[in-house]
């Protein structure tokens, strides 16, 4: 008998292991911002974590009551001051061979949906279409 060759089918575990991976990595920096003595992070959430398959890099995304992009730089620049301390928390909370490089951005979507909303309802300035 001779076999056929398997189409490419995506591995299911990896993909529910990278969520696990990064759920859990979204509390445990959750959890250490309330920690960190950082004004800039004082009115941040991180909303969602999206970890590399190989888990080398994880991208943890955050939204802020600051509804611009100076103060979506000035968290990220706070952010990468205690990135280390941060993937040092991850480490030691929990049992990954390599705990993964942590890179922050703004999570833009709501702030997003809030502008389309205000355009649909006819509410927005004519300046910020």
């Amino acid at each position: 008998m001779t076999r056929r060759a398997k189409r490419f089918e995506p591995d299911h575990r990896a993909v529910h292991r990278t969520a696990r991976v990064g759920e859990l990595i979204r509390r445990i920096v959750a959890e250490s911002l309330e920690e960190l003595d950082d004004d800039r992070l004082a009115m941040v959430s991180v909303t969602g974590v999206d970890v590399d398959r190989d888990l080398h890099r994880a991208v943890v995304w955050f939204t802020s009551l600051d509804d611009n992009e100076e103060a979506d730089r000035a968290i990220v620049e706070a952010f990468s001051e205690h990135a280390r301390e941060l993937r040092r928390n991850v480490g030691d909370q929990t049992r990954l061979r390599r705990t993964p490089e942590l890179v922050f951005r703004a999570d833009t979507v709501l702030r997003s949906a809030q502008r389309i909303e205000k355009i649909l309802d006819g509410t927005a300035d004519p300046e910020s279409r």
